[in-house]
């Protein structure tokens, strides 16, 4: 079934509206015509069953057949915090596939050694919105403005786990931490080019954070990402 997006202020019991660039997408793209079947989210955790009763000059309205809540989501509250690239174009595939996987917020981070400092975020939001609906997801992630690592360690947001993956500690396992520790929610803090240094390593593991390890192999800051998300949602729903 076809995926499209609204705002929560155009949805109503019964009905909702489809606007602006999703709306152009569903006439103009998809050819979609009344009576039409389609599925709507809101980016909030609501997944609209509907059939398009509707088409105006800038509108579509829609009938509500059945409605889901937080439908292909996880049971897991990831936050990725990843620095930024120097070359933007990994920035985006590390967005659209950490969306994909679960994640539910991404935070851009400049870090001692980060190259990259323009950050895209309106870019990004679109991207992960195009993957929100590709995938099948009800939770649009928020793209946050870029934060400096040590503003976020003193402060993190809340996680049950706060992960730090780095290249040069091989102990402990990600995947050994995981099964040791439970918890709704975590924190993923994801390195530039070259890692973080010895001075953020320190400071994360005294507001504590757990540096841990994804293996022998010196990874991609978008790869080490995606695996680290895929680690901490893998076995849920």
């Amino acid at each position: 079934m076809d995926y499209f997006y609204t705002t929560p202020d155009l949805i109503s019991t019964a009905e909702l509206l489809i606007a602006g660039d999703e709306f152009s997408h569903l006439t103009h793209v998809m050819r979609k015509k009344v009576g039409d079947s389609l599925r709507v989210v809101d980016g909030r955790g609501g997944t609209y069953d509907v059939v398009i009763s509707d088409i105006a000059t800038r509108t579509a309205r829609c009938t509500i057949r059945q409605t889901h809540a937080r439908l292909h989501e996880p049971l897991v509250n990831v936050t990725l915090a990843v620095a930024l690239l120097k070359n933007a174009s990994r920035f985006d595939v590390l967005v659209e596939k950490t969306t994909e996987i679960g994640v539910a917020s991404i935070i851009p981070l400049l870090t001692e050694r980060t190259i990259g400092q323009h950050a895209k975020v309106d870019r990004w939001q679109k991207l992960a919105l195009a993957a929100m609906k590709q995938c099948g997801r009800s939770v649009l992630p928020t793209i946050h403005s870029p934060q400096q690592f040590r503003e976020l360690v003193t402060a993190p947001p809340e996680g049950d786990l706060r992960l730090l993956p780095d290249e040069h500690h091989h102990e402990p396992l990600l995947a050994d931490v995981l099964r040791r520790n439970g918890g709704s929610s975590a924190v993923i803090c994801i390195g530039p080019e070259g890692g973080f240094t010895d001075e953020e390593i320190t400071l994360a593991n005294a507001s504590g954070f757990t540096v841990v390890s994804l293996g022998p192999r010196r990874l991609r800051t978008e790869t080490a990402a995606i695996i680290a998300v895929g680690l901490v949602l893998l076995g849920q729903p």
